[in-house]
């Protein structure tokens, strides 16, 4: 039997993992996508849930456009431009209407190509995505990533193994103290050190015109 027609051959293996590895994203955007693709194994390794929605959103579109069947990778494209269009930080509803008929007929379009153990839960999820966007406001104010940053910060404040939810509390604390005294020490005046004149020109607020004479015309 022939491959199928998503099924990659070594050398496009070898062009999609170095498209990911010339790839450079914005600090904060996602992981460095260089360090996840491994060239001898060809393969993705470490990708983290906000690593696999860029991948789906941005970059997958941009790896296999010559690389897959035209009628296959026009498929994938447009599962991916339907992920980068419901993510969008502003939704015309007018247009939800739209993407939810999209959504449906990418899933027919992937049928045709996908075999049936393919489509479980998750991917017949993509229908109601819409629905959900409808009922309860746009996705980007609901996805768990910012909560997962911020838990990661909380996990490096873990100094003590044995006691890990007091060490972070401990450390928590203290650095809540902490910007409390350097705002309240911003706004405190100083005790017997001479104030310097070039302070507020130095912190943006300028002098001109404060001091304006209006002599009269025999003055002049």
């Amino acid at each position: 039997m022939p491959p199928a027609c998503h099924t990659l051959s070594t050398k496009e293996k070898i062009r999609f993992c170095q498209c990911l590895r010339q790839g450079k994203v914005t600090q904060g955007f996602s992981s460095n996508i260089t360090s996840l693709v491994l060239l001898k194994d060809l393969k993705l390794v470490g990708l983290k849930s906000l690593d696999c929605h860029v991948l789906m959103q941005q970059l997958l579109a941009m790896a296999i456009r010559d690389i897959l069947p035209n009628k296959f990778r026009l498929a994938i494209t447009r599962l991916c431009f339907f992920f980068n269009a419901i993510c969008r930080k502003v939704l015309d509803p007018v247009k939800l209407d739209e993407l939810e008929n999209k959504a449906a007929i990418i899933l027919c379009q992937l049928e045709v190509y996908f075999p049936p153990t393919f489509f479980d839960i998750m991917v017949h999820l993509i229908v109601h995505l819409v629905r959900e966007i409808k009922c309860c406001g746009p996705v980007y104010l609901r996805w768990i990533y910012p909560v997962e940053r911020y838990m990661k910060i909380l996990k490096g404040c873990t100094k003590n193994q044995h006691h890990p939810e007091a060490s972070i509390v401990e450390r928590y604390i203290a650095e809540e103290a902490t910007e409390f005294c350097l705002e309240y020490i911003e706004k405190a005046k100083h005790v017997g050190l001479p104030e310097s004149r070039h302070d507020k020109r130095v912190g943006g607020k300028g002098s001109r015109g404060v001091h304006v004479i209006t002599p009269t015309v025999e003055d002049l």
